[in-house]
């Protein structure tokens, strides 16, 4: 499926109403983490992934894997208004019994194809899926989305290694570049900076985007892969808590649970209501 980016721009702002909604009747966090990925998430399913949500578990299906799993509510609008799902279902986000989990587990919902959230596993699985589509001979492509943070974790520099060792050029990382994790400003918790360059450094044909620029976004997907033979790496760079004015940038929104009259002054500012 490959919507116009009007629409996509469209649902991205939809998905972000639905995620304030979810997190503040769950009373769950990461609210800030979700919406700084939302849009890479609609450019995937809208334009770039090759899968069909009628038949989640096809073997030839491209496989995305949302490593940072703390932003789950993201990964779940975005399967719902794909069609995975109803939408409906969203409204038992992070409740006793329902499928749909804080961070995702394998077979929780159709199109959760791992389980994330313990940073740093992500880019392994989806290395090591690429790996099997390559020695299968199946057309499937791994695509994963980490956050900046977790490029703190050693794992994701030894799949890095791996996947340009094996010339997995089946494999897409797109780092969600917000530039903060759970206690500070990522770049100085740890020196992550330049970040494109680390990629290219480790093998990877690595560029950079506005994380917030569907048309940039689709080309860039569109470019995967990219003829260089090589994985390839996105940096994108996003704003937490993208969409809502008194969420942008603001670390808060990490844990900060919306109010009712936040969620109302939300839903107005991305024209919602």
């Amino acid at each position: 499926m490959t919507a116009t980016i009007s629409e996509m721009e469209a649902l991205a702002r939809q998905a972000r109403g639905l995620v304030i909604s979810m997190c503040h009747k769950a009373k769950a966090a990461h609210l800030g983490s979700a919406l700084s990925c939302l849009d890479i998430l609609v450019a995937a399913y809208f334009s770039a992934l090759r899968l069909d949500p009628a038949h989640p578990g096809d073997p030839a299906r491209d496989r995305f894997i949302l490593s940072k799993g703390h932003a789950a509510p993201a990964l779940y609008a975005v399967l719902a208004l794909r069609g995975f799902f109803p939408v409906a279902e969203l409204a038992h986000y992070a409740q006793a019994g329902s499928p749909l989990e804080e961070h995702p587990a394998p077979g929780s919902a159709p199109g959760v194809e791992a389980a994330t959230g313990s940073l740093g596993h992500g880019l392994p699985i989806g290395a090591g899926l690429a790996l099997g589509a390559k020695i299968t001979g199946r057309p499937a492509r791994s695509f994963v989305v980490l956050s900046d943070g977790e490029c703190n974790e050693g794992s994701v520099w030894e799949a890095a290694m791996f996947a340009s060792g094996k010339r997995l050029d089946n494999l897409l990382c797109v780092v969600d570049f917000n530039r903060w994790q759970a206690t500070g400003r990522s770049c100085e918790v740890l020196g992550l900076e330049p970040l494109r360059e680390k990629w290219a450094a480790f093998g990877w044909s690595a560029v950079e985007v506005d994380g917030h620029d569907m048309q940039a976004l689709v080309e860039v997907l569109g470019r995967f892969p990219d003829g260089s033979g090589m994985p390839v790496a996105i940096v994108a760079h996003t704003v937490k808590g993208k969409g809502v004015s008194f969420m942008e940038d603001d670390n808060n929104w990490h844990y900060r649970v919306p109010k009712a009259d936040e969620v109302e002054r939300a839903h107005r500012e991305l024209g919602l209501i």
